[in-house]
């Protein structure tokens, strides 16, 4: 049998494969618009090519509007899987872009807005997402706030609450809502952060949670074992998402963004499209309890 040749990949270069800092001063308000971003993120909207392996399965991605979600809905659906997004009403720009990206793939692309610090809505996403893509067996848990803040004592009680709500309150109550729809072969991903392992000043609240989404990967991934259902994370650096934007970097840190990492610049969230499939394939049976790193070679795992 004659062999099949493969197409040749030309190599990419990190360092100069993205848009590098100093970044033009922008502000929007909380939560942000990747579309209306300079220069505007890449979620592979037209690098990412699927290849099957997602094929028939059902995902959840809270915060699939823009960002890592945003990538992952994109991937997920080029990979064969139908996409539940959630986010935001504000966010109902980008969450549409997403919801036709899916749909040209020929998946389902369902929309399903709301704000995640209300416990019944909740479970009441977890209960549409079932119902409409006609199961589930992959929850990225993935919706963050970030509000910089330079003194704790600069952090309202307000503040705190939301943040805790929507970092870590929502993935409790999604998870509880989704584990009896999961059978064996689902997984479970939460997105934490470089903040888990190297905390900024001015992220106190942030980064407590990212430590706490590490933790409870960790946790979940030895309750949940038995069950044959696999919990990992992500863990990324610096990258050019509307949480920076919106009140989540400084003016002068937004300026200089990613630059201080060994690659010079920050990571797009297309960077990271390729863990999200890979931690949610079937060939990656054996990673549970994970945490995958993306941080242009700083941080940590």
């Amino acid at each position: 049998m004659a062999e099949q040749k493969m197409a040749e990949q030309n190599l990419v270069d990190p360092v100069t494969r993205f848009p590098k800092p100093p970044f033009k001063k922008q502000s929007q308000p909380w939560p942000g618009l990747a579309g209306k971003m300079e220069p505007p993120p890449d979620h592979g909207e037209t690098s990412y090519k699927g290849s099957g392996r997602l094929a028939g399965r059902k995902a959840l991605i809270t915060g699939g509007d823009s960002g890592m979600g945003r990538a992952a809905a994109i991937a997920y659906a080029r990979e064969g899987a139908d996409v539940a997004i959630n986010y935001l009403p504000a966010e109902e720009p980008d969450a549409q872009d997403v919801i036709a990206l899916i749909k040209k793939e020929g998946r389902i692309g369902l929309a399903i807005p709301g704000d995640l610090k209300d416990e019944a809505f909740c479970k009441k996403l977890v209960e549409q997402a079932v119902q409409d893509l006609g199961g589930l067996d992959i929850v990225v848990c993935n919706a963050a706030r970030q509000q910089t803040r330079a003194s704790i004592l600069d952090v309202s009680s307000e503040d705190f609450d939301a943040t805790m709500k929507t970092n870590i309150y929502a993935p409790f109550w999604i998870i509880k809502a989704a584990l009896p729809h999961l059978k064996p072969g689902s997984c479970i991903i939460g997105t934490t952060s470089e903040q888990a392992y190297d905390p900024s000043p001015d992220l106190y609240d942030y980064a407590q949670t990212k430590a706490a989404t590490m933790n409870y990967v960790k946790s979940l991934a030895k309750q949940f074992a038995s069950k044959g259902i696999r919990v990992n994370g992500v863990a990324p650096g610096p990258i050019w998402t509307p949480l920076q934007v919106s009140g989540g970097a400084t003016m002068e840190k937004l300026e200089k963004f990613g630059g201080m990492t060994p690659l010079g610049r920050p990571g797009q969230p297309a960077e990271l499209a390729s863990i999200y499939v890979q931690l949610a394939a079937a060939d990656a049976s054996y990673a549970t309890g994970q945490v995958y790193g993306s941080a242009g070679g700083s941080g940590q795992p």
